[in-house]
């Protein structure tokens, strides 16, 4: 994929996207105004394009969503995917592709719509405590995250310790880590950095896709598809504080 500085015109999307929060820092102990539903926000941590978090907000209307992405240009694609879905709910009815819809019903670069409960945010998850009060956060979703397989960058992984450390203190009671790869030594890792940090364990899988109960919800990533395509086995861990 292109660097963001390569995509022409991309950092103004970025800016003048409705879909993205800025000054989030501003948004610390007051994320449920944002949205119509009241709900604390669920944030999927490393939201790559986006697909899962938009699926997961049309699947659960009444629930809240934070896509949390580091890299500029994977959250102009994110914006790209979410316009999609803004052209789609604003079409004239009887009308269902992009690209017949006419710019008068978009007015120029399409928007959030009314309702509409995802959004979101470029930066580094090591600043999540400076835009989430503790518990603000409803559950936490990492998938198929960055594996980091040197050592030495450990307490870089999204489950390392640290990071769980973390994730505790901006969850709500109830709330929990919901994390998935096909990389068999990160998820290993990320089990023992749970049990380490004594979260409790609700599910654990090896296999989800063959877990015919833990499967009825499961919302599937891009990259979930293709690993598991492969014939690649996808590791499923959900854990609360």
């Amino acid at each position: 994929m292109s660097r963001l500085r390569n995509i022409p015109g991309s950092r103004d999307v970025i800016a003048a996207s409705e879909f993205v929060i800025r000054d989030a820092e501003e948004k610390r102990g007051n994320w449920p105004e944002i949205f119509d539903h009241k709900a604390l926000p669920e944030i999927e941590i490393g939201m790559g394009k986006g697909r899962f978090l938009m699926d997961m907000a049309e699947r659960y209307p009444d629930r809240n969503f934070v896509g949390i992405e580091m890299q500029s240009s994977v959250l102009f694609r994110a914006i790209q995917k979410a316009e999609v879905r803004a052209m789609k709910k604003t079409a004239p009815e009887g009308s269902s592709d992009p690209a017949v819809i006419p710019a008068s019903v978009t007015d120029g670069r399409p928007g959030v719509w009314k309702g509409c409960n995802f959004r979101f945010l470029l930066m580094d998850a090591r600043k999540l405590t400076d835009v989430f009060a503790p518990g603000e956060v409803g559950w936490i979703y990492l998938n198929f995250s960055d594996p980091w397989p040197k050592e030495r960058h450990g307490n870089r992984r999204l489950t390392a310790p640290g990071f769980l450390r973390m994730y505790r203190e901006i969850l709500a009671d109830g709330g929990g880590v919901t994390f998935k790869t096909d990389n068999r030594e990160l998820f290993d890792f990320s089990l023992a950095s749970v049990q380490e940090e004594h979260y409790h364990l609700e599910a654990v899988s090896r296999d989800l896709h063959a877990d015919e109960a833990l499967c009825r919800d499961n919302v599937m990533t891009e990259y979930e598809e293709k690993f598991s395509a492969k014939g690649n086995p996808i590791c499923m861990l959900k854990a609360r504080p």
